[in-house]
């Protein structure tokens, strides 16, 4: 049955996994498989034509455990390949990530607000359209050169963790911004540690919630949502130690973790 087959998601690494956690208290009914391309995490270091040959080796991995459907659980990935993944594998609905610019311009009193993202994010033309969209905000964009690699090692509370949110975020908090736009799967784990940083009026959005909802209405417009009353498997797939990825999960539930 199709319909039960699993949802397939893949990241380049861990960070994607906050993605996974919205869509599995979304639809728990759902099989899903995760892919943590970690060895060759960042993303947002490479080239375009790097992050699209590695976004279609994992869709490839993926359509290979005959999943129905493919969460780009990525910011990068998004902005930079979900276009070519589309016209690449049109029989399978693809669910992209990319910086919730809308929300935070439309709800914006300051407007102005700021957006911490990976350089290959902010870089794209798919990022471009979305702030050309909203001429009248004022918006901040800042590359968060060094958080996904201490997030992929278990550092998200170190000193140097700290440090680097402390100076990408003062200059947006001296700037009066009123909403941060989290642009990477990764950076929601740090929230924690940005809420110490910001003042408390100052709203943070990341997309979990809003990917987790088109899932499920994506699903329901194939036909294609899981109604077995069969308990849902949950498998991770990791090409690097998988002790960061069980620590960040830290999931009571029974899932499999695997290497590639």
């Amino acid at each position: 049955m199709k319909n039960e087959c699993p949802i397939g998601l893949f990241d380049s690494g861990i960070g994607g996994t906050s993605i996974w956690k919205e869509v599995h208290a979304l639809l728990p009914n759902e099989n899903t498989i995760y892919l943590a391309d970690s060895i060759n995490a960042p993303y947002g270091l490479k080239s375009k034509e790097e992050i699209i040959a590695l976004s279609i080796k994992n869709t490839e991995f993926l359509l290979n455990q005959n999943c129905k459907m493919i969460i780009v659980a990525c910011n990068t990935a998004t902005t930079n390949a979900i276009k070519e993944l589309r016209a690449k594998y049109h029989d399978i609905p693809f669910i992209g990530i990319e910086p919730a610019i809308k929300p935070a311009a439309l709800q914006s009193q300051t407007q102005t607000i700021g957006i911490l993202a990976t350089k290959g994010t902010l870089n794209s033309d798919l990022f471009h359209k979305s702030v050309a969209n909203h001429p009248e905000v004022n918006i901040i964009e800042q590359i968060g050169h060094g958080l996904v690699q201490l997030i992929e090692n278990g550092d998200m509370d170190s000193p140097e963790m700290e440090e680097l949110l402390k100076s990408y975020l003062t200059p947006m908090i001296e700037k009066n911004i009123d909403y941060l736009v989290l642009g990477c799967s990764h950076y929601p784990y740090l929230i924690p540690q940005i809420k110490k940083i910001i003042p408390s009026h100052i709203k943070i959005i990341d997309s979990g919630e809003a990917v987790a909802k088109q899932t499920k209405k994506i699903l329901e417009l194939h036909n294609l949502l899981n109604n077995s009353n069969e308990k849902s498997s949950q498998i991770f797939y990791t090409n690097s130690e998988p002790e960061v990825l069980e620590k960040i999960l830290n999931y009571s539930e029974k899932v499999v973790f695997k290497n590639f």
